[in-house]
């Protein structure tokens, strides 16, 4: 009976490799479809705060010429739209529109004595235009929130005394400023309006007037402010989220997202959705940068966004600053239209590339009728990887799990689908990367240590081949037999021809985790990072630590008998600085992971560099790193056991390529450009290891002492 299971799982072990090399195959048409998708959107648009040059220019002696002025300038440069907020009472007086006093002010404006026991807020108008194009929204507020209010007037200016404090009176949310809306349009700008979920509650007839005067302006999308979007804070309550959806939906208005947010704004995937994801990314410039970043340095990393990260719309801040040392007020306006318009600048090094200024398009995402049968077959292929992984480590489970991994998936899929495809893709990404070492470890132990037994066998750490075999120099021994820490050795060339064999197979297999992986998240969600795939950390450890324990332990190195005195030693202070050690560097390695990774200048500079000649940066670590140091560990470990710690540093390398994948948000054509390169010049950089070693390791051969040239012979 036992030998029976025996047979039928080593050929279902077979059946699961056909299974997921046809789980890739069916992905490859997935990913086609997403790179057609990925060319329908190039067009990309620059926005400017209109805030902010508000801002700049209340602090200059003649505002209003001042703001036509750089109005005109940034349309110049490249600037295509204004960013406009929803009003507040302390906007409309800085913009001029208003003026508003306390009681105590107000009296004092008007040569009397306060009143006691009274603390309103008094607003006058600038001026009958202002009356008659302000005055209704500042009404239109206080009437939201029933503050009783009168008329009012002095010095042949109109206005209203409101019977609340101006603290609560400036933070009423008032309409877009009508004024600022129509000198946008009449200086020949787009506008880019920015909703906020403060008013309160959510009116639908007023929201639907907001909307279709905005679509006179000729808007065409929707840009939020704070961490909600309009009407998420009652959608349970009155539905206003769906509602404000489907008005967007009517007027042809999409949505923007912004990129790098702590936590997405709550409600944008639900109105993405509604829109039939008539969405955009952002990427927002802060103030800082803009006042001090070089122009070179913004292009670059305005066409990085664009080219790796589907960008298509840049949110520029401006800003202001007393300088004390030049005892003036200093702006970044000049300096921002210098870095949009310089010959190296934003507008000519995009458009260089592909990214012409424009209304930017959403993507063109219509989901192919087979879309779904396929990513079930996808999703097979993705349980049998996982399954081979289980059974690489614990013998004889191969059919056990595929069938759990068949139930648990349907089970999950009922639940949660996307749940179910982001955990099958990252049990994928990790058992490929895995397994494709599994099988370079399994070669080299055939060839050095023998056969290896099954785990929990009688003798299970100790290769056939050595048994009974007389003891040798280089050898040190274990429960009475003989562990080799040198090898008999090949010629140079044939360890040479095997190392590159070995570590083109290997990386083929790792490989197959990526059509699994964007042929199940084969969604504009991840596309547009509205959803994103979960598990980046444990994708970028578990495969170092699974090699790390089948290199250890699944050979003669390390019995169980020997094992378990490890594990009941008492902890020191060895222990403690070793375990220290190993998690500096882990921290090290995880802190360099993902969009915030840590890098040194000199890195930067290098960085710029590739970008600059080659277009597109292949991975450090996977280049300079890791895919050399595994070319050289396979030569390396024909000869010495040692070196199979390299093979450990080398499953980097090969996790890092499907974790490149797992950027859902970066174009697939530049994600395999990006791997490619990483793998031609890594495999360059290790040829180039491997003939420094030789020519080392003949020079001590030839002149250094016998006590040293006995390692290495």
């Amino acid at each position: 009976m036992f030998l029976r299971w025996q047979q039928w799982n080593r050929r279902a072990r077979f059946v699961l490799w056909v299974i997921a090399i046809i789980g890739v195959a069916a992905a490859l048409p997935l990913g086609a479809v997403r790179m057609e998708m990925e060319k329908s959107s190039k067009q990309v648009e620059y926005v400017f705060d209109y805030r902010d040059i508000a801002e700049v220019a209340e602090k200059q002696a003649r505002p209003l010429s001042f703001l036509t002025e750089k109005l005109a300038l940034l349309k110049e440069s490249g600037i295509t739209t204004m960013a406009v907020y929803e009003s507040s009472l302390k906007e409309l007086q800085l913009s001029g529109r208003l003026t508003y006093y306390s009681s105590r002010d107000a009296a004092m404006l008007q040569g009397k004595f306060e009143a006691v026991g009274q603390n309103f807020t008094y607003i006058l108008f600038s001026g009958p235009k202002e009356e008659e194009l302000i005055g209704p929204i500042v009404r239109k507020a206080f009437d939201r929130s029933e503050a009783v209010y009168s008329d009012w007037s002095f010095g042949g200016r109109n206005g209203i005394v409101v019977e609340i404090p101006i603290a609560e009176a400036i933070m009423k949310t008032l309409d877009f400023d009508p004024m600022s809306l129509q000198t946008i349009h009449d200086a020949g700008l787009g506008i880019l309006p920015r909703f906020s979920d403060r008013v309160k509650p959510y009116n639908q007839a007023d929201t639907e007037e907001v909307l279709a005067n905005l679509k006179g302006y000729g808007v065409n999308r929707v840009l939020f402010d704070g961490d909600k979007v309009k009407g998420a804070s009652d959608q349970a309550t009155d539905n206003s989220l769906t509602k404000f959806g489907e008005l967007l939906k009517k007027y042809d208005m999409g949505v923007a997202v912004i990129e790098n947010l702590k936590k997405p704004q709550e409600g944008i995937n639900k109105l993405a959705y509604i829109t039939n994801y008539n969405a955009v990314r952002l990427y927002s410039l802060s103030e800082t940068d803009g006042m001090t970043m070089t122009t070179s340095a913004i292009s670059d990393r305005f066409l990085l966004a664009a080219k790796d990260r589907n960008i298509r719309m840049f949110f520029i801040n401006g800003m202001v600053e007393s300088n004390t040392e030049k005892a003036k007020v200093v702006h970044s306006l000049d300096r921002l239209a210098e870095a949009m318009s310089a010959e190296d600048g934003v507008v000519a090094k995009l458009s260089k590339d592909g990214f012409t200024p424009g209304t930017p398009k959403p993507f063109d995402y219509d989901p192919p009728s087979w879309n779904k049968p396929v990513r079930a077959v996808v999703a097979l292929g993705a349980i049998a990887l996982i399954a081979l992984l289980v059974g690489a480590f614990i013998p004889g489970v191969y059919i056990p799990v595929f069938a759990i991994g068949l139930v648990g998936s349907a089970g999950l899929y009922k639940l949660n689908s996307s749940i179910m495809e982001q955990g099958l893709a990252l049990g994928a990404a990790i058992a490929a990367p895995t397994l494709a070492l599994v099988w370079v470890m399994n070669r080299i132990y055939a060839r050095t240590v023998g056969d290896r037994r099954v785990i929990g066998g009688p003798n299970w750490s100790v290769g056939r081949s050595q048994q009974g075999q007389a003891p040798q120099p280089g050898a040190i021994y274990e429960n009475g037999s003989r562990m080799k820490w040198l090898f008999p050795a090949l010629s140079t060339g044939r360890r040479f021809g095997l190392a590159l064999n070995w570590f083109i197979v290997a990386t083929l297999i790792s490989l197959m985790a990526v059509p699994i992986l964007f042929g199940l998240l084969n969604n504009i969600t991840y596309n547009l990072k509205l959803e994103q795939f979960r598990g980046v950390g444990l994708l970028h450890l578990a495969p170092i630590a699974l090699v790390a324990i089948y290199v250890l332990l699944y050979n003669s190195q390390i019995t169980v008998g020997r094992l378990k005195a490890l594990l009941t030693k008492p902890i020191t202070l060895t222990w403690i600085i070793l375990a220290a050690v190993i998690g500096i560097i882990g921290y090290y390695y995880l802190s360099r992971t993902g969009n915030s990774g840590q890098v040194s200048s000199i890195e930067l500079v290098i960085r710029r560099f590739l970008e600059s000649t080659v277009g597109v940066r292949p991975r450090f670590k996977e280049f300079l790193l890791a895919h050399p140091l595994l070319l050289l560990g396979l030569f390396l470990s024909l000869r010495y056991r040692a070196a199979w710690l390299l093979i450990i540093i080398g499953s980097i390398g090969q996790l890092s390529m499907v974790d490149t994948f797992a950027h859902l948000h970066t174009p697939l054509y530049i994600s395999i450009i990006r791997v490619l390169l990483g793998l031609g010049v890594g495999a360059i950089i290790g040829c180039i290891l491997i003939v420094a070693w030789q020519i080392v390791e003949g020079a001590i051969r030839k002149w250094a002492p016998a006590i040293v040239r006995k390692f290495v012979e």
